[in-house]
């Protein structure tokens, strides 16, 4: 099984199919500059899930004046966040997406109907970043390091494990999810792939993030970050009862 990378499949092909239900997730960490820019970039139709992770910059308030859907997750943690934010969850597909301005969520459009569509069970974000500062060269080294690691893992050839994705709800609480920092985004690509998923990845801008990086802004961050990542792929295989889409490896 691999994952083949391309661009994102044109999302106007289909207008007149039926929009399936989306919640998207937006982990939230004093994100007051950036929320109003994310949060009106929110696909129609789809429901904003900010989901507040100890914020004392006013975030909750604001993303709740812009029309957001407001959790509380006190558990400080990434994965903690995103974990919060899918058990709240309840539309048929849930979306993820940084809520540092670095990412554009209407770039979800193709991902999602890929996924509604039946032709893949997880679909992925690979960035490409836009103008200096978008990805500091040691978080790019660490990723790209990751990413070998994971293909050694798993067969799975991404070149990428950036925040941007889209699958179905259900599907993705089966997987059982624990790991409740950084590596929370990795443990769910490993997972998906222990239970035969379809994987795919398609290119996506990344610009520079609004405000300072928690994780990846400095080596420290990184470090821990790839340290989350590292014990997540150490992990034993757990088999699924069934693979989303019915797909097995």
């Amino acid at each position: 099984m691999k994952a083949v990378t391309t661009s994102p499949p044109p999302s106007d092909v289909d207008a007149v199919r039926p929009h399936p239900s989306v919640d998207l997730v937006l982990p939230c960490l004093n994100e007051a500059d950036a929320l109003p820019w994310v949060l009106a970039r929110v696909p129609a139709g789809w429901r904003a899930l900010v989901v507040d992770n100890g914020s004392t910059d006013g975030s909750p308030d604001i993303a709740r004046a812009l029309g957001a859907t407001v959790v509380h997750e006190p558990r400080r943690g990434f994965g903690a966040a995103c974990h919060a934010g899918l058990t709240a969850a309840t539309a048929d597909i849930v979306a993820f997406c940084d809520c540092d301005a670095s990412l554009d969520p209407s770039l979800l459009v193709p991902f999602v109907d890929e996924v509604a569509d039946g032709r893949s069970d997880l679909v992925l974000g690979r960035r490409r970043p836009q103008g200096r500062g978008a990805w500091p060269a040691h978080a790019r080294a660490g990723n790209l390091a990751l990413a070998r690691m994971l293909r050694r893992r798993t067969g799975l050839r991404l070149r990428d494990l950036g925040p941007l994705r889209a699958a179905r709800r259900e599907s993705l609480l089966a997987l059982g999810l624990t790991d409740r920092r950084s590596g929370y985004p990795l443990q769910m690509v490993v997972r998906a792939a222990d239970a035969g998923w379809r994987v795919t990845e398609h290119d996506v801008p990344y610009l520079p993030r609004t405000g300072a990086s928690k994780v990846t802004g400095t080596w420290r961050g990184t470090w821990q970050a790839v340290r989350d990542m590292s014990r997540v792929l150490h992990e034993p295989a757990v088999r699924q009862d069934g693979a989303a889409g019915g797909v097995r490896r």
